[in-house]
């Protein structure tokens, strides 16, 4: 996502006639590549993180932490969180 923001603002300089990049062009054989290359390696970073493994494993730990969270609240409800352990590590008051 960094990598399409940066992309996105050299777009929005050049047309806006902001600083040094209100002077690039879109020639090919120019300076198309400075505005192409953020989004290559935007594209380059998905690729790479979808084949790793890397995102589905974020999406994971996340579900984990909801869960987890939940089950505290849950036995904090029930007034039993000072028997449980909670995933910060502490015990709550009776």
């Amino acid at each position: 996502m960094f990598f399409v923001l940066i992309g996105i603002a050299l777009l929005v300089c050049n047309f806006m006639d902001w600083g040094p990049m209100a002077t690039w062009n879109f020639e090919f054989s120019g300076d198309l590549w400075k505005f192409v290359l953020p989004f290559a390696l935007a594209a380059v970073w998905w690729i790479w993180s979808d084949a790793s493994g890397w995102t589905k494993r974020k999406a994971m730990q996340k579900d984990a932490d909801r869960k987890r969270d939940r089950l505290d609240r849950n036995i904090d409800a029930m007034g039993l969180g000072h028997l449980h352990k909670h995933r910060d590590g502490k015990t709550r008051p009776k």
